[in-house]
């Protein structure tokens, strides 16, 4: 090999060299969320972009809703801060909880803004969410989705844009996940935002058929209305039966207590006119 090859070649490595440490060094800073994101059960998050986790404005009001808040936040960002070593070992569990929190927050933030709903769009195509378990629905690709704003309230659903009903994900993992996460917003935002996804609803609906014939709804009616009737009917036969019973009852104490009233003498010529 000559001088100038073997120069050329060194170039090379030192390049391809620095080009991994540049790389690795990015990857650190993404160390943290891109774990989190890969974790069983968290499929339906997307990776936040670190430009909007530093920003203070995207974090106005978190500060109060998320116990060892800086130190969460050091945490995702995979920023070293001096002062986690004096933290216990329960203590550093606890900001591994918070940190999960809080980046659960800042995630629903972010899929209402333009980069996160375009990478929440791209999971969509790729059908990460799951597919809508209703027949009819030919497997619509869904969105997650949750009932309500406030944390640990509700768990994470799916929503069929098809049908326009929420479903229980398949996944036992990811039926854990807090819905507040995802907020009741994004997956209508997202419709909105791309119109182009939003499917037709299914024209046909499914038919209950009892030996091939349709059931009509006055079919259902009848029987409703037949159990209550016999319903009614042994209810009410029931009283009158009690009603019966205590007119007897009645009658029997109301002789008794005149046979009390006209004494042993009346009883006695009572008895010898009947024989």
């Amino acid at each position: 090999m000559s001088n100038q090859a073997y120069q050329e070649e060194l170039v090379s490595e030192t390049d391809s060299s620095s080009s991994d440490e540049a790389t690795g060094s990015e990857d650190e800073v993404a160390a943290w969320i891109g774990w989190f994101c890969s974790l069983k059960g968290n499929e339906f998050f997307c990776e936040v972009d670190e430009e909007f986790i530093q920003d203070d404005f995207n974090l106005s009001g978190l500060s109060s809703q998320v116990s060892y808040y800086d130190y969460a936040l050091d945490l995702i960002l995979d920023a070293d801060s001096p002062s986690t070593e004096i933290l216990t070992d329960e203590q550093h569990e606890l900001v591994e909880s918070a940190a999960e929190t809080l980046y659960g927050l800042i995630h629903v933030r972010y899929i209402l803004t333009s980069r996160g709903m375009n990478a929440m769009y791209e999971k969509y195509k790729a059908c990460e969410f799951g597919r809508c378990p209703r027949v009819l629905c030919n497997g619509q690709p869904c969105l997650p989705v949750g009932t309500c704003d406030v944390p640990r309230q509700s768990t994470v659903k799916i929503f069929c844009p098809k049908c326009q009903d929420i479903y229980y994900p398949r996944s036992k993992y990811q039926g854990n996940v807090d819905g507040a996460f995802f907020g009741t917003t994004f997956p209508h935002l997202l419709l909105m935002t791309y119109p182009s996804i939003r499917p037709q609803r299914p024209p046909e609906q499914y038919a209950p058929r009892v030996f091939g014939f349709k059931l009509h709804s006055s079919a259902l009616a009848c029987a409703e209305g037949q159990s209550s009737g016999a319903h009614t009917n042994s209810v009410g036969g029931a009283a009158a039966s009690n009603r019966n019973c205590t007119q007897r009852d009645q009658h029997m104490q109301q002789a008794r207590k005149r046979e009390d009233e006209s004494g042993p003498s009346q009883t006695k010529s009572n008895q010898r006119r009947h024989t």
